[in-house]
């Protein structure tokens, strides 16, 4: 088995009074897309800045390709940082070149390299404007055009869909996937869980500076609340489905949303309304989101905090 891409061990960082990250640890394994993910606030923009050693953990260790994080990984990573910024008078092929460059590429092969991927991905007629004339989608794409343009080994993306239209983000989510086809790494955080739920192995959960998950996006989807919609006119269809529900709610159309009990199944649902002769208009059982399983482990995780921090 190869040696973890990524380590980071016991990791723990503080500013002034705040703690921003506290005793996280995990590994990134060559080839896995890994979704980092966590409210705002959460540690996710300083626990990357530890990977690349931009910020130095007042606790803990990190260790990058085996190594701890220095000029031996240049070259290796591509980085797109949370906080974007391309030089204004530069033109998109300059810029991208010039990150390839600094990444160890030759003048002329950079250049050959800005033109390909500009040309691929839509941005040719624009090649040779000025970034300070670039729509912000534009210029969000041309900064991770630039953080890939070297071909690296393993890429850690801070928030690479924020700012982007709905059409620029299926085009980012196509471009991770190109990638993860040539067996690269990728790390990267997002507040929008549909793109870590279509693209991710494996998620990452941090809230208030703490891990609180650690998995597949499968086992992630297990802890999301399960979720019945069912509709009838009989009377005693809020009877029947009580003992199974944790919460039930009342829709627009006037079906009922219900939030099952752990361990409460819809198929022994269905049995128990025929059972009891309840004519049914509606049985939907909706499949679990990352987005449910996010606000259900971010608020346990709080709770468990706020009782640790109890006299």
């Amino acid at each position: 088995m190869s040696d973890p891409q990524l380590s980071l061990n016991s990791i723990t960082k503080r500013f002034a009074h705040k703690v921003a990250v506290e005793d996280v640890s995990f590994t990134v394994e060559p080839g896995e897309i890994i979704g980092y993910l966590g409210p705002n606030g959460a540690g996710k923009t300083t626990t990357l800045r530890i990977a690349l050693g931009l910020v130095k953990p007042d606790e803990g260790y990190v260790e990058i390709f085996g190594q701890p994080p220095g000029v031996s990984a240049f070259g290796r990573i591509g980085f797109l940082p949370e906080e974007r910024g391309l030089y204004k008078k530069q033109t998109p092929r300059e810029s991208i070149a010039h990150m390839a460059r600094l990444n160890g590429m030759r003048a002329t092969q950079a250049f050959t390299r800005a033109d390909e991927l500009l040309e691929k991905y839509g941005l040719g007629e624009a090649k040779r404007k000025k970034n300070k004339d670039l729509s912000k989608g534009m210029a969000q794409k041309v900064q991770l055009l630039a953080a890939i343009a070297h071909d690296p080994e393993f890429y850690i993306l801070d928030e690479p869909f924020s700012g982007l239209d709905p059409v620029n983000q299926q085009i980012l989510e196509n471009m991770v996937r190109e990638i993860a086809n040539l067996n690269r790494t990728i790390i990267f955080t997002t507040h929008v869980m549909e793109h870590a739920e279509r693209l991710c192995d494996r998620i990452i959960l941090i809230s208030q500076g703490r891990k609180i998950f650690d998995g597949s996006t499968r086992e992630a989807l297990d802890r999301a609340p399960r979720r019945l919609v069912v509709g009838s006119d009989d009377a005693g269809l809020t009877d029947t489905l009580t003992p199974f529900a944790m919460e039930i709610g009342t829709r627009k159309d006037g079906t009922l949303n219900i939030t099952l009990k752990n361990g409460a199944d819809a198929h022994d649902i269905l049995e128990s309304l025929v059972e009891r002769k309840i004519k049914l208009k509606h049985f939907d059982p909706k499949p679990p989101t990352l987005h449910e399983a996010f606000v259900s482990m971010v608020g346990a995780g709080k709770s468990a905090k706020t009782e640790e921090s109890l006299p």
